[in-house]
Formats: C-alpha cells, structure tokens, sequence
C-alpha cells in the first residue's frame, strides 16, 4: 500500500511505509508534547501513538490547571486505510517546518476541552544516543531510537468556554519523538503472553530543561542497587550560537520527596550534577510548581478506565473526564509517570522545564524498602 511518504528518497528496506521492517505487534511510534507556564498554573502533555502491526492509532492529553483539575481526553481507530494521517477524532498533529515548527490540535469536541498550540523550536534536536536497549529471558523488548526539542509555544487552550492565550514570554514547550520496539503493558492484557519480569527495584528519570542560552535532556534507568543500565544525555545550545553540542557522560541525582501523601512517590526537591564528556559539569537544583498525571492519558502498567497505549478500542472510540488532582486519594489512585514542572537554578541563572522521576520497589538510596 502505498502512502505519501513513498513519495520522498528515504526508504531503508525493500518495501513501502505502510509497515515496518518488522512483524513485532510492539512496534510502536510515538510522539509526546508539552507546553506549561513558567508557574506551573498550566500543564499540557499530548501524544499520538502509532502501531502498525495493531492496525491503531491512539492520541491522548492531559492537562493540570492550578494544580486543582486535570482534564483527561482520550482517543482511538482504526489505522488504515488513513495510515499517513496524524489524526484520531479531533486531535491532529502537523509538521510545518521539519525540526522547527509543529501544530497541535484538539477540535472542538464534547469533553469541555480543546487548543491549537504551535511549537516554535528554539534549539536544535538532540539525539539519544546510545538508543535505548534490552533483551529479556531471549526477547528483544526494547531497541528505540528518540530526539528530543525544546521550543517556546504560542496559540491557545480553551477549558469548560474560558480561553487561555499562550504568551511565549511566559511559557515552554519540550517534545520527543521515538520509534522501534517499545515494551509497555498492553501485551501483558492479552491472553498467553508471558508475564514481564518483576524488578526487585527500579530508578529512572528523564528530564528536558530549557536556560535562555543553553538546554539539556537526559535519561536514564537504574537498578536497586545503583547500577545504571541505560543513560544518555546532551547540552546543547540555540540556533545561531554555531555551538555544537557536549554530549554528558554521566549524571549524579540526589532528590527528596513528598511526605505529605502516604503511598506516593513523588519528587518535591533536590539536585541533578551533569558531567560532560569533556569533564566539565554543571550542578542544577529543582523546585517542582507543578504536576501533571499520564496515567489516566494511558502511561500506566495497567489499563485506566478501561484504556492504555496500543490497545484496540475499536475502528473508532474517544472519552473524556475531569479528575479532581488536589484530592490525595486521586492522586494515589493516578500516580505512575508523572511530569513535574520545575524552577531550575544553576550558576545564578533561572530556567524551567519537564522532569520524571520514578522509583518502583526496592531502591535504598532514598529509605525505600520495598513494594
């Protein structure tokens, strides 16, 4: 079947772009987006994912206002025969100028919650490099390849008929885009798959940090005991600074969190130390204004009213609802990978921008014990 990208000079394999070199219904690509304020009063997280070998297409957002609603709509179809289309019900994504500009949009639609939202990109891509890789009892579970942009946004977002405008002065905007084979929970829920492994504890953070003259992106995933698995990280600089990027080697996390709530894991402080490859380093602290959380948006290890990444919902279904996040038994029930919105202070200058923090099961550095 042939699609509008066969129409470019970038085939890799002897076939069109209708699917991919490979028949793993893990397969996945997906695209995230987020725009918040620099008070963490408004938090916007969008996505799209596509699975070739599901025959789906999926989108979601979530958006935290003044840390007291979080509105949550969701969607899904059927992929082909629109297979080039980055579209599901309302929700659209449009490539205006290819590492550059992005158009987001949620249509009007009957949830009480819509925006246009044009990233503008402030700073080259960063690549992760090394991808991100694992094999499990044989099985290839995770080969991924992902960029990450920081920009500043423009545009609007209307919620329950009061519309907020987007003033670029006061507002960020971070995304990434990856593609490969991508582990998530949704092939757990189908009948004779094998169950993944249980860690007896797990670390991962990632983060995309935007100062007036110079970002950073990092990633990585540890094991109880401090062993780090997978890292990857860049600080990279404007357009026009014909600065190149110093890929970091490495980074040293120290963060506190939340008492206030029982039974939650969320980070409320502390600092980051990225050391480049070059040996320099730069020690940044963090001060969360704000959280926004996916799981309901389907980011989860388990379905959230009846919804996840890359599951069949049927050739067309959307939802939509409001949770009240300043209620902390909603916030239990909801928590998994949360973004959190920070002030960053380094070396006397102000930035902000995305960070995530997970810390599941055992994990000594921080006093916890266990599940």
């Amino acid at each position: 079947m042939l699609t509008k990208y066969d129409e470019f000079l970038c085939h890799q394999i002897a076939s069109t772009f209708d699917h991919p070199g490979t028949s793993a219904r893990e397969w996945t690509e997906r695209i995230w987006f987020m725009a918040h304020d620099t008070k963490g009063d408004f938090i916007l997280v969008a996505g799209f994912g596509y699975y070739p070998n599901r025959n789906i297409m999926d989108a979601f957002t979530c958006v935290a206002v003044e840390g007291k609603t979080q509105y949550v709509v969701r969607a899904s179809r059927e992929l082909r025969p629109r297979i080039d289309e980055v579209s599901v019900g309302p929700f659209s994504w449009d490539v205006l100028d290819s590492m550059k500009k992005v158009r987001v949009v949620l249509a009007d639609n009957e949830y009480g919650l819509s925006y246009e939202i044009l990233f503008d990109a402030t700073m080259p891509p960063h690549e992760e490099e090394p991808p991100q890789f694992f094999r499990s009892r044989g099985r290839v579970v995770e080969d991924i390849r992902r960029y990450w942009q920081v920009g500043k946004p423009g545009g609007w977002i209307k919620a329950d008929g009061q519309t907020h405008k987007i003033d670029p002065r006061s507002w960020r905007t971070e995304r990434d885009h990856s593609w490969g084979i991508r582990r998530g929970a949704v092939e757990y829920l189908e009948t004779g798959v094998q169950p993944g492994e249980i860690p007896i504890g797990y670390f991962y953070s990632g983060a995309a940090w935007q100062f007036d003259d110079w970002s950073t992106v990092y990633h990585i995933r540890g094991d109880w005991d401090g062993a780090v698995s997978s890292f990857s990280g860049g600080i990279f600089y404007p357009y026009g600074s014909g600065k190149p990027e110093t890929r970091l080697a490495s980074m040293d996390h120290d963060f506190t969190f939340r008492t206030d709530i029982t039974g939650i894991r969320q980070v409320n402080g502390g600092s980051v130390t990225l050391n480049a490859v070059d040996g320099s380093g730069k020690k940044v602290s963090l001060r969360p204004l704000g959280a926004v959380y996916l799981g309901p948006g389907g980011y989860s290890y388990a379905s959230y009213r009846g919804f996840i990444h890359g599951l069949w919902m049927g050739p067309s279904w959307m939802d939509g609802f409001t949770l009240n996040i300043a209620d902390p038994e909603v916030i239990r029930e909801i928590t998994y990978l949360d973004e959190l919105v920070c002030e960053l202070k380094c070396d006397g200058q102000t930035g902000y921008g995305m960070t995530e923090v997970m810390v599941i099961g055992k994990y000594p550095k921080y006093g916890f014990q266990g599940y």
